[in-house]
């Protein structure tokens, strides 16, 4: 099984391109970090892009549902995402992505994803389902 030491060593390309760390890997949880930086942000204001939260929640949801892959599956897509946005994450800080399963079925699989500010705020709220390929 993959660790998150193998994954930041070997990062997905869209993850590396965003800056994602992964801080734990497992079935039931992938947990990963995103320092806001200034080109993660909407303008005017210096606060997370709504896109760059969803990203962050979606690479971590597909690793957890790579993770969870039946038998003699070749890979998993996004086929439905959807986010609440419930505070800003501003510039310099970190976000973390909390992503645990609802649902893990042979041809579908359901995660939720809580990413939060290191003080504990909830910034958004995803749920996404993922086909198995």
């Amino acid at each position: 099984m993959l660790t998150a030491d193998q994954l930041n060593a070997n990062p997905l390309p869209f993850a590396k391109l965003m800056g994602v760390r992964f801080v734990s890997v497992s079935k039931d949880e992938v947990v990963a970090e995103l320092t806001v930086r200034d080109d993660l942000c909407t303008a005017p204001m210096p606060i997370l892009h709504g896109g760059a939260a969803m990203a962050l929640a979606d690479t971590a949801g597909a690793v957890a549902t790579f993770l969870n892959l039946p038998e003699g599956a070749k890979g998993t897509t996004t086929i439905e995402s959807k986010t609440n946005f419930l505070a800003a994450a501003p510039v310099g800080g970190v976000v973390r992505a909390t992503s645990t399963p609802i649902h893990r079925g042979g041809k579908t699989q359901v995660w939720q994803t809580r990413i939060t500010r290191v003080d504990g705020k909830l910034v958004a709220l995803v749920t996404q389902t993922q086909m198995v390929l």
